[in-house]
């Protein structure tokens, strides 16, 4: 690839990357990528031939720059509790910076969560959830949680600093009766959620297990 090409396909995966989160999938359109690449769309084209094409290479590589960005969680030699204040402080900066992308990405799975999970098919999270247990067995055995455990303890986390963005309108329409700034919470956040979590983890006395979870059911349908 010559350093022209290079130049081109970064515009291009640029400005495919701020229409795809301005408009979506469906609402995206080649030329108004082509446009705002400044180039004709008969060259995008060339270089993507379907939107469908352009849109998965994009949504690959913003899911790749998400997880190489918080690589460290994997770190075996950071503690548990250090993983989950990481996260938050990296995610809701992270999330700062690109305030569209849980609603992009929200959108995408209700309107097409086939192509989304083909789409996450090459990274695998389910891995992650046990390599992550496998290195804090013995601080999770601490708060009684079991392997079966890890998809509610992670998505839990993850919700915490996810949802604020997705509704976000509704939030700066409270804090704004009330004179808050939505920054100043978000900054705020880094560190409650973070404490909020540990400390339900380490007074665990309600945390289900799947097993139990399951024997509640067959219980309540006696």
């Amino acid at each position: 690839m010559t350093e022209k090409d290079r130049q081109t396909e970064e515009k291009i995966f640029e400005s495919a990357t701020e229409v795809f989160l301005d408009r979506g999938m469906d609402g995206a359109r080649m030329r108004d990528i082509a446009a705002h690449a400044g180039i004709n769309k008969a060259l995008l084209h060339y270089y993507y031939r379907t939107k469908e094409h352009l849109f998965n290479a994009v949504f690959e590589l913003m899911a790749g720059r998400i997880l190489k960005k918080f690589a460290p969680v994997l770190d075996p030699s950071m503690s548990f509790d250090d993983k989950i204040r990481f996260f938050y402080r990296e995610h809701i900066s992270f999330l700062q910076e690109n305030p569209r992308l849980p609603g992009f990405i929200l959108n995408e799975v209700n309107r097409n969560p086939e192509r989304v999970r083909k789409l996450l098919a090459g990274f695998d999270l389910n891995n992650l959830w046990l390599q992550i247990y496998s290195q804090h067995k013995k601080e999770l055995d601490e708060y009684k949680i079991d392997a079966s455990m890890m998809p509610q303890i992670m998505s839990s986390i993850v919700s915490l600093s996810v949802f604020p963005f997705a509704a976000r309108g509704i939030f700066e329409a409270i804090f704004e009766k009330q004179g808050l700034s939505f920054n100043s919470y978000l900054e705020d956040r880094k560190e409650f959620a973070a404490g909020f979590v540990i400390n339900a983890l380490r007074n665990n006395n309600t945390l289900l297990s799947n097993t139990e979870i399951k024997s509640q059911r067959a219980h309540k349908k006696r």
